[in-house]
C-alpha cells in the first residue's frame, strides 16, 4: 500500500479527483457563492482600489521619507500635486470635452443619415446573395438591440452610479491612510505569519512586486503616451473629435493585446460617416501608434517583466472577461502573474524541497 502511495501517477490521480470533487461542489453552491461575492464586493472595493493607489504611489512617499520628509508630509505633497494637476487638466481639457461633445450631438442626426444611407446602399448591392445582406441586417438590428439597453441599463442602475460616486469618495482617504502606515501595515502583516517563513514570504513578496511594479505603473504612463499620440495623429488627419476618440485610446490600452482594436473602433465608426479615405487614414494613425507602443514604448517605459507568453496572457484575458467583464480585462494580466510567482515559490518550496 505505501509503495502505491509514492507513485506520482497515482498521488497525481488522486489529487485530480479532489479538485474535480471541489469544483463539483462549488457549482452546486453556485448561487450561494454569487451572493458571498457581491457582498464581499461591494464592501472591498474601496480597498482594492486604494490597495492599487497606495502600491503606486509609495515608492515616491519612500523616496521623500529618505530624503527626511515625513510620510504624512509627503502624502500630502503627493495629493497637493496631483490635485493642483487635476485641475489644470480638468480646467484646460473640459471646455474642449464640452465642444466637442455639443458638436457630436449636433452632428448626430447628420451621422445618422449618412450611416443609414451607406447601410441602404449595401443593401441594394445585386452583387451580394441575399444570405449576405440578411446576416448583415440581422447583426446591425442585434447591435442596435444592445446599445439601447445597455443605455436603459445605464439610466436604472442610478442607484450603482451614485454608490460608484461614493467609493470615489471614499478612496482618496482610505488610500491616504495606507501611504502613512504602509511599512507598519507590512510589518503587521508579518506578525500573522510563522516566524520560520518570514524569510520566504519576504522573499514571495519581493518577487511580486519586482513582476507587478514597473508593469502597473509604467502601463499607466504608457496609456498617457498614447492617448497623446493618438489625439495628434488625429488632429493631423483632421478627425472630427479627436480629443474625445483619443481618450478612449487611452483608457482602452490598459487591456494587453485586445485594448488597441476596442480603443480604435469608435474612431473607425466615427470615420465611416466621413469618408472611406478617412477610414483608412485612422486605421493607419493607430497601426502607427500600436507599433511605436509595441516595439519602442512599452518596452522602454514598461520591460518585459512579467515574462508571460502571449497566449498564455489571451488565455488570461478571456478568463477575465468571462468573470468581471472590463474590469476583468484590466486585472486580468496582473492577477495571473501574481498566481505564476506563488505557483513558483509553491513549487520550489514542496517540490525541490531538501531531504533532510
Amino acid at each position: 500500500m505505501e509503495r502505491i502511495w509514492r507513485n506520482k501517477w497515482f498521488v497525481g490521480l488522486v489529487y485530480t479527483l479532489l479538485a474535480l470533487a471541489v469544483l463539483y461542489m462549488l457549482l452546486l453552491i453556485k448561487p450561494i457563492l454569487y451572493g458571498l461575492f457581491g457582498f464581499i464586493k461591494a464592501i472591498a472595493m474601496p480597498f482594492f482600489i486604494a490597495i492599487i493607489l497606495s502600491y503606486i504611489l509609495n515608492p515616491v512617499v519612500t523616496l521623500l521619507n529618505k530624503r527626511k520628509v515625513p510620510r504624512t508630509m509627503a502624502v500630502l505633497i503627493i495629493y497637493g500635486v496631483f490635485l493642483s494637476g487635476l485641475t489644470v487638466v480638468v480646467m484646460n481639457m473640459t471646455p474642449v470635452f464640452i465642444q466637442q461633445a455639443a458638436e457630436l450631438n449636433e452632428h448626430m442626426p447628420q451621422m445618422a443619415m449618412k450611416a443609414q444611407s451607406l447601410v441602404d446602399g449595401f443593401n441594394q448591392n445585386q452583387l451580394l446573395p441575399d444570405s449576405v445582406r440578411s446576416g448583415f441586417n440581422n447583426s446591425l438590428t442585434k447591435f442596435e438591440n444592445k446599445i439601447s439597453m445597455a443605455i436603459a441599463n445605464y439610466v436604472n442602475g442610478i442607484g450603482a452610479t451614485i454608490n460608484m460616486l461614493f467609493i470615489a469618495f471614499i478612496v482618496p482617504f482610505v488610500a491616504f491612510y495606507m501611504l502613512k502606515d504602509f511599512q507598519l501595515l507590512e510589518k503587521t502583516a508579518l506578525t500573522f505569519v510563522p516566524r520560520e517563513h518570514r524569510k520566504k514570504t519576504v522573499s514571495l513578496l519581493m518577487d511580486i512586486d519586482a513582476a507587478l511594479g514597473n508593469y502597473i505603473r509604467g502601463q499607466l504612463l504608457v496609456c498617457l503616451i498614447i492617448g497623446a499620440l493618438a489625439y495628434a495623429g488625429y488632429w493631423l488627419i483632421g478627425m472630427p473629435y479627436p480629443l474625445l476618440l483619443a481618450s478612449v485610446v487611452a483608457v482602452l490600452n490598459i487591456i494587453p493585446y485586445l485594448g488597441p482594436f476596442f480603443g480604435a473602433a469608435p474612431a473607425l465608426l466615427m470615420a465611416a460617416t466621413v469618408s472611406l479615405k478617412m477610414v483608412l487614414l485612422v486605421a493607419v494613425v493607430n497601426l502607427a501608434v500600436q507599433i511605436l507602443e509595441g516595439n519602442v514604448i512599452s518596452p522602454q517605459v514598461v520591460g518585459r517583466t512579467l515574462h508571460m507568453h502571449p497566449l498564455f496572457i489571451i488565455f488570461a484575458l478571456l478568463v477575465g472577461g468571462e468573470v468581471a467583464g472590463v474590469v476583468g480585462l484590466i486585472l486580468a494580466v496582473p492577477f495571473f502573474a501574481v498566481m505564476k510567482v506563488i505557483l513558483q515559490h509553491v513549487f520550489l518550496h514542496y517540490v525541490h524541497k531538501p531531504s533532510t
